[in-house]
This record gives C-alpha cells, sequence and structure tokens, in this order.
C-alpha cells in the first residue's frame, strides 16, 4: 500500500519517467533493424549517438532555464515534446537524417530527465519520504515493457516507423498525466536555492558513480539486442529480451532498493552493486548461449539499478539542506552524460574488437567503482 500511495504522491514526474522509457525501451529493440536502415557501420551509429549526446548534455545545462519559464507546465510541455520526438527516429533512412531525429529526441529527453528528478526532489522534501528509487523502477517497468512489446511488433512485421508511432501516441497519453498532476509547493521556493560552496572532490566522484552506472544501463539497453542477434543467433523476439530483461531485474532492484535504503549504508550497497553489475557484463560479454547472455544481463541490471539512487542518496547527506539541490545539480551534469557516453563507447569498440569485448569493458569500468570511487567518498565523509 505504501508503493501505491508514493507513486500517487509522485504521479507527476513518474508519467515523465514512464514517458522517456516507452522511448528508450522501444529504441532498444530496434536497434538491430534501425541500424541497417540508415545505412550504418557499428563505429558509425556509434558516432551518430556521441553527436546526439553532446546536444542533450547542452540541453541539460540549460534545463533549469526550461523549468524555470515553463514553470508548472514543465513537466507536461516536455512530455510532450518527446511525443513528437518519437515519431522521427522511424522515418529516417540515412546518418543525417537519423543524426538529426536523435539529437532531437536526446535534447528533449535530456530536459525532461533533469525537470521529472528536480519535480521527485521536490516531492520528498514537501512530504518526508523517499520517492526516488520508486520513480525510476517506473522508468525500468516502462521500458521493459516497451522493449517486449516492441520484439513482438517485429516479429509480426512492423518496422521502425510504426512502432515508433504507437510509441509517440502512449507518451501522448502520459503527457495528459504530466499536466494534470498537482506541482509541489517546493518548487515554488527554487529561487531561494544558496549555491553550495562544495569541492569538486566530493562531488566528482559521487557523479562519476552515477555516471558509471548510467553509462552501463544505457549501453546494454542499445546494444544488448544486437549482441544476442548478431552473436549468438537471436530472433527478433529473442533479441529484445536482452534489454527487456535489463528493464525488469532493475525495475525488481530499484523497489528493493526502497527497503534497503533505510537498513544498510549507501557505501555498503554502492560497493557491492557495482560489484554484481559488473560480474553480470563479463558474464553476458562471454556467453556461449543465449540462456547464459539473459542470465548476464539480469544480473547487471540488478547491481546497476540502485547505483544511481543511492549515489544521490550518499551525497544528499554529506551537505546542509540549504546546499543540496545545488549539489544535486552539479552530480547530475556529470552522471546524466553516462546516458550518451555508453552507446557511442560501445560502437568504437565493437568496430575495432567486437561487442564481446565492449561489455567486458563496461565490466571493467564497473569494478573501479568499488576500488577507486568508493574509498576516495568514504574518505571525504570520515570525521
Amino acid at each position: 500500500m505504501n508503493l501505491l500511495r508514493d507513486l500517487y504522491i509522485s504521479r507527476g514526474p513518474a508519467a515523465g519517467f514512464a514517458a522517456v522509457g516507452v522511448f528508450w525501451g522501444s529504441f532498444a529493440a530496434l536497434v538491430p533493424v534501425i541500424k541497417p536502415q540508415v545505412g550504418l557501420s557499428d563505429g558509425q551509429f556509434g558516432l551518430a549517438l556521441l553527436i546526439t549526446s553532446i546536444g542533450a548534455v547542452m540541453a541539460m545545462w540549460l534545463a533549469p532555464l526550461a523549468e524555470r519559464g515553463l514553470g508548472a507546465r514543465a513537466l507536461g510541455v516536455l512530455t510532450a515534446l518527446l511525443a513528437v520526438a518519437t515519431l522521427l527516429p522511424g522515418h529516417t533512412t540515412n546518418g543525417v537524417m537519423f543524426t538529426l531525429a536523435m539529437l532531437g529526441v536526446t535534447m528533449t529527453s535530456g530536459t525532461l530527465d533533469v525537470a521529472m528528478n528536480a519535480r521527485v526532489s521536490a516531492l520528498e522534501a514537501q512530504v518526508g519520504r523517499s520517492l526516488m528509487n520508486l520513480n525510476h523502477a517506473v522508468f525500468s517497468v516502462a521500458y521493459a515493457f516497451c522493449a517486449l512489446a516492441t520484439g513482438l511488433a517485429r516479429e509480426l512485421g512492423l518496422g521502425p516507423a510504426a512502432i515508433l508511432t504507437g510509441g509517440g501516441l502512449l507518451i501522448g497519453v502520459l503527457m495528459l498525466q504530466a499536466f494534470a498532476a498537482p506541482v509541489p509547493d517546493a518548487e515554488h521556493e527554487a529561487d531561494g536555492v544558496e549555491v553550495a560552496p562544495l569541492p569538486w572532490a566530493l562531488l566528482l566522484p559521487g557523479g562519476m558513480i552515477i555516471l558509471i552506472a548510467f553509462m552501463s544501463e544505457q549501453a546494454t539497453e542499445g546494444w544488448s539486442a544486437l549482441h544476442l542477434e548478431r552473436n549468438l543467433g537471436a530472433g527478433a523476439a529473442q533479441g529484445a529480451l536482452g534489454p527487456a530483461l535489463l528493464g525488469i531485474t532493475m525495475a525488481v532492484g530499484r523497489l528493493t532498493g526502497q527497503v534497503v535504503a533505510n537498513r544498510v549504508s549507501e557505501r555498503m550497497v554502492i560497493r557491492w552493486a557495482s560489484v554484481t553489475a559488473g560480474i553480470g557484463a563479463c558474464i553476458a560479454a562471454t556467453a556461449p548461449s543465449l540462456g547464459v547472455a539473459y542470465l548476464g544481463f539480469s544480473i547487471l541490471g540488478l547491481g546497476v539499478s540502485v547505483m544511481a539512487p543511492m549515489a544521490y542518496a550518499w551525497i544528499g547527506r554529506m551537505v546542509p539542506n540549504r546546499y543540496r539541490s545545488h549539489a544535486i545539480s552539479r552530480i547530475s551534469v556529470v552522471g546524466y552524460a553516462g546516458f550518451f557516453v555508453g552507446p557511442p563507447l560501445m560502437g568504437f569498440l565493437s568496430e575495432g574488437f567486437g561487442l564481446a569485448v565492449s561489455f567486458l569493458a563496461i565490466g571493467g569500468i564497473l569494478f573501479a567503482v568499488p576500488l577507486l570511487l568508493v574509498p576516495v567518498l568514504s574518505r571525504r565523509t570520515a570525521p
């Protein structure tokens, strides 16, 4: 019952999280057909996503201005823009058109991402309850559902244009909820937020943990289906099961995180979660069969699911209340770049060494979290 109450409280940003999940879940399962449709190699596909990531990061810097200008309508307007942008990539037939279409998606999705996380943070302050893990779980559920639905639609012969048109219509429905939900009073106090005199020695390691978590998540979302179909002979529906399993296990992990966060320290959770995710990535990379690969992606999803929310909570606990919003915004700038760094990194490594090596590299990066970043942050919290 508590989960349902929390979901009702955060129904506005939850609609935004679901909308983002609709697009990225559909897109992940469409990569094997979109890439040949636009005539790009692995490296060129990665370069296209890298170009779009630059625009997305720029949009994130400007997101506070967009929020301030749109006011209470911010979530609704940004969700509507994402619905329109979702229609575009499926109709592209060459690399330039695809890059421009995805630029529209990533800029809109990135701005909405910042706005909905800020709305959740304001709601948490207003009701005194943790809501972040639940809302991230909503994204994961929407992502998994749409990845599976896209795989089935491909089996029935539907192409990217038809599938993403359906996704755009679904996001349009979610837009109505984003417009209808009440705005927390805390948002009207944004002008009073103080700029935090916080050292980058604190913020950068926290942001890097979030970056690595998001990078691993987005790399798997964008390339797992291709890995399963190319290297293990999966069909369209079987390939879509890779990103779908990631979304399902991430949803389970984040819902569990609602409970774990009140019993275990963030440091301990992040340490073991990153090790778990790294092991999962290595299993998926070296899997001799589809079943083993599915197991690897499931383990990866369980581990990576709680890394970013726990890092936000850890940094938030380190700073005074009046500085928290500023601190969260700074680590978000670093962290959200991971959503867009992962797929290009995978593309470049795949072009030179194959997708298996790409996933092994993701595993190695995840192991750097407990070995390097957690100890650095632990020293910052030591008395």
